[in-house]
């Protein structure tokens, strides 16, 4: 899979380099041609593993971006406004992650998205303790956590 990307990452320098356009465009446009050529070159083979992990880490930094507009609007908007929105809560969010790597990531994910705050993991390693600042249905919330960032986030670590 490195080999896959480090091939993918020359195929764009080469790119950048036969174009004579020095651009980050240029260069986003030179790793998508060529990671659909090797795409098709390789279509049949066994190791298809750094092509299906690409697609799905982009579409889990577009939706950590999504989530993040849509959380910075929110506390902006309760910020600005008189009134008072917030309903704060601390809610147990049972895992499917188990390895450190995965939890940690879980957790820098909500951390990182205003209005939410991973505080605790339990020993067990079974349960992530979340504060969130906009609680109206925990298991909404719970749903939303599982199946928007521990879903997305679990199909590319495992």
């Amino acid at each position: 899979m490195e080999r896959s990307f480090l091939l993918n990452l020359l195929f764009s320098i080469i790119w950048v380099a036969i174009t004579g356009n020095v651009d980050f465009i240029n260069f986003v446009f030179g790793f998508v041609m060529s990671f659909f050529i090797m795409w098709a070159v390789s279509a049949g083979k066994t190791d298809q593993k750094y092509f299906r992990l690409l697609p799905k880490t982009f579409a889990l930094g577009f939706y950590f971006i999504f989530e993040l507009i849509k959380a910075n609007l929110q506390v902006g908007f309760d910020v600005s406004t008189p009134h008072y929105f917030m309903r704060p809560a601390i809610v147990a969010v049972p895992l499917d992650a188990k390895t450190d790597l995965e939890i940690t990531l879980l957790a820098n994910f909500i951390t990182l998205t205003p209005g939410t705050l991973s505080l605790d993991v339990s020993d067990d390693r079974c349960t992530l303790y979340v504060h969130a600042m906009y609680m109206t249905d925990k298991e909404k919330f719970i749903h939303h956590i599982k199946n928007g960032f521990e879903k997305r986030l679990l199909e590319i670590t495992r």
